[in-house]
C-alpha cells in the first residue's frame, strides 16, 4: 500500500446551490448530504459519482451510477486522480468523516481540513479487487431489496383486487347487497375495526433508571421505521424490569404496529418479539381476522386516519379513532383461501430481509480489513469490470 496526502488521492467540491422551489421535475436525482433529495431537468456530473455530506449530516457517504446534480449541503469527487470510484466510495466510509467537523453550530466538513490527513492506499489492481468483493455484497442487497419491494406490492393489489374492488375468485356469481358502506358481496359483513381487530397501547418506562434499558428485549419506537415494512431490530433495548414497569406487553412476531402521534399511519409488522413505546399501537386480530390481513387493511386505512386525527402541537390517533371506524370484512372462507395465498409471500419477504441484515453484517466487517490491507487481495483470481 501506498502513503499519501489526502489530496493526492480524491479532488472533493462543494456541491451546486438549488433551492427545493427551483427544483423543475426529471429524471435526474438531485444528490444531499444523505440521500436524494429531489429531481431535477438538469444535471451537472456524469457518473460514476461519489458524494458524502458538507453541511448538517456528515459522515455518510453514496455511490451514484447515473446524471445527478450534487446539492450544496454535499461534496462530490471532483477528480478520481486515476482511482477506482468503487475503491474510493467504501474508502471514505471507512474514514469516520465526521470526526473532521469544523461548523460551530451546524455540522460542516471542510475538504480543506482533509488535505493534509495522510493515508495508506492500494494498487489500482487491488482497488478493483476490492470494489468488486464489496459491490457483490451490496449489489445483492439492492436485489434482494427490490424482491421485496415487488413481493409487496404484489400482496397489496391483491388486497385492493379482491376487497376493495370486489374483484375476488368467482365474484362474477357473487350477489351484491346493501349495506352501510354501499353495496358489499353477500355473505360479507359492515363491523366495528375494534369488534374484530384490538388496538392495544404501548408505554414508556422511566429513561432515568438504568436498570430499565440495556436488556434483551426489543423496544420499537417510530425511529425503528426503515426501508422495510418488517421490523428486525430496534435502536434501544428493555429489560424485563423495564417491561414490567411500563403498560407495553411484549408482543409477538406479526403483530402490527401503527404510529400514533406526529407522524400518524406508518405500518409494520414484527418479526421478532417486541415492545412498542406509547407512541404507537398494537393491532392484533380476531375471530378469524389474521395479521396479513390486517396488515394490509390498515394500509389501506391510512388517509381515513390521519384524516381524523386530532391534536393541537400534532397529529394524534387514539383508540376512539378506530372504534369509531366501520370496516368491511370479507366471508370467512375467502379470508382464509386469501391468508393462504399471501402467506408464502411475506414468509419469503421475511427471509429475504434476515438475508440482508446477514449480508451488510458481513461486508461491514469486511470493510475495515480490506481498505486498512489486513485482508491481502493481491492473490486472489478475481475478475474485475473496468467501471468497477
Amino acid at each position: 500500500m501506498q502513503k499519501m496526502a489526502f489530496k493526492d488521492f480524491i479532488v472533493l467540491q462543494r456541491g451546486f446551490d438549488l433551492p427545493k422551489r427551483e427544483m423543475c421535475d426529471g429524471p435526474y436525482p438531485v444528490v444531499g448530504s444523505t440521500s436524494v433529495i429531489g429531481f431535477h431537468n438538469e444535471y451537472k456530473i456524469e457518473p460514476p459519482g461519489v458524494v458524502t455530506g458538507r453541511s448538517g449530516s456528515l459522515g455518510f457517504v453514496q455511490y451514484i451510477t447515473t446524471r445527478y446534480w450534487p446539492h450544496n449541503t454535499s461534496l462530490w469527487v471532483k477528480d478520481f486522480k486515476g482511482n477506482i470510484p468503487g475503491y474510493v466510495y467504501y474508502y471514505l466510509k471507512t474514514l469516520n468523516l465526521q470526526r473532521f467537523n469544523s461548523g460551530a453550530g451546524v455540522p460542516t466538513l471542510n475538504r480543506n481540513d482533509l488535505d493534509t490527513l495522510e493515508i495508506s492506499i492500494h494498487t489500482v489492481e487491488a482497488q478493483h479487487k476490492i470494489a468488486a468483493i464489496l459491490s457483490a455484497y451490496d449489489d445483492q442487497i439492492e436485489n434482494n431489496q427490490r424482491r421485496i419491494k415487488i413481493m409487496e406490492e404484489i400482496a397489496q393489489n391483491l388486497y385492493r383486487e379482491w376487497f376493495v374492488k370486489f374483484r375476488f375468485p368467482g365474484y362474477e356469481k357473487a350477489k351484491m347487497i346493501v349495506s352501510s358502506l354501499g353495496m358489499i358481496p353477500e355473505g360479507w359483513e359492515v363491523k366495528r375495526f375494534t369488534d374484530v381487530i384490538s388496538v392495544l397501547s404501548g408505554g414508556t418506562p422511566k429513561t432515568s433508571v438504568s436498570e430499565y434499558w440495556n436488556g434483551a428485549i426489543r423496544w420499537f419506537t417510530p425511529r425503528d421505521i426503515g426501508n422495510s415494512f418488517y421490523v428486525t431490530s430496534t435502536e434501544r433495548m428493555i429489560t424485563k424490569e423495564g417491561l414490567e414497569h411500563c403498560s407495553s406487553k411484549l408482543y409477538p412476531p406479526d403483530t402490527v404496529f401503527i404510529t400514533a402521534r406526529g407522524t400518524v399511519g406508518k405500518c409494520v409488522i414484527t418479526a421478532e418479539d417486541m415492545a412498542m413505546s406509547q407512541t404507537s399501537y398494537a393491532l392484533v386480530g380476531h375471530d378469524g381476522i389474521t395479521q396479513f390481513f390486517v396488515y394490509l387493511l390498515s394500509l389501506n386505512l391510512v388517509d381515513i386516519l390521519k384524516k381524523n386525527a386530532t391534536g393541537a402541537v400534532f397529529d394524534t390517533i387514539i383508540v376512539d379513532t378506530f372504534s369509531k371506524l366501520d370496516i368491511i370484512t370479507p366471508s370467512p372462507e375467502l379470508l382464509k383461501d386469501f391468508t393462504d395465498i399471501v402467506s408464502p409471500t411475506f414468509i419469503m419477504m421475511k427471509l429475504l430481509i434476515y438475508a440482508n441484515k446477514n449480508l451488510i453484517r458481513t461486508r461491514d466487517l469486511l470493510l475495515p480489513k480490506l481498505i486498512s490491507g489486513e485482508i491481502d487481495v493481491s492473490d486472489l483470481d478475481i475478475r474485475v469490470e473496468e467501471a468497477t
